[in-house]
């Protein structure tokens, strides 16, 4: 499965992308993009923090030992050999281990080009294919996101409950909302 291409497409501004499981080695790529989304204090978790070489290093190396064990699915976008975009569905354990949870980013220039729309299809049917404990996915969103907000309802996730401030996001305190999907 490493660097495997799963996907190669055109986005709606005549981009070209493919999209590919992770492979040993991706971790510097990864840090970099990473780097610069948390620098942009978009709607992640990560605000401004810089990752290390050896966290993202470790990053992938526990996501590639879970997709070997159909525990998690993640993709990386490319656009002229650039990470512009990362998805993923990580399993949780124990008595919620039947509860996989979704994250997706896509670069600034690459945004609204449909390109995350795609990815976020190519990952769920991923994980409903190759992960056969999945039957719940769930998401978090910063409430102030309302294209999010759309997009996820679009694709069937609804809203299960909210977190008033739960959220730090650029100074200010916003609700966290979760959302669910049924896959089995």
């Amino acid at each position: 499965m490493q660097g495997k291409i799963i996907f190669n497409g055109i986005s709606r501004k005549n981009t070209s992308f493919y999209i590919r499981y992770p492979k040993i080695g991706d971790s510097t790529l990864m840090q970099d993009y990473i780097n610069t989304i948390s620098e942009e204090q978009t709607f992640i978790r990560f605000q401004g923090e810089k990752v290390t070489l050896e966290h993202e290093t470790k990053f992938l190396n526990d996501q590639l030992e879970k997709i070997s064990k159909n525990q998690a699915v993640l993709f990386l976008v490319f656009s002229d050999q650039k990470l512009i975009g990362i998805s993923g569905i990580e399993m949780k354990d124990r008595t919620s281990k039947h509860e996989g949870v979704f994250g997706i980013s896509v670069a600034k220039e690459f945004r609204c080009q449909g390109i995350g729309k795609i990815l976020m299809h190519k990952v769920l049917d991923e994980a409903v294919e190759d992960i056969p404990q999945l039957k719940i996915i769930t998401l978090g969103i910063f409430a102030n996101n309302p294209a999010a907000f759309k997009m996820y309802e679009n694709f069937g996730f609804k809203e299960f409950g909210r977190l008033p401030e739960g959220i730090l996001h650029k100074g200010k305190y916003v609700d966290h909302v979760y959302m669910y999907k049924k896959v089995r």
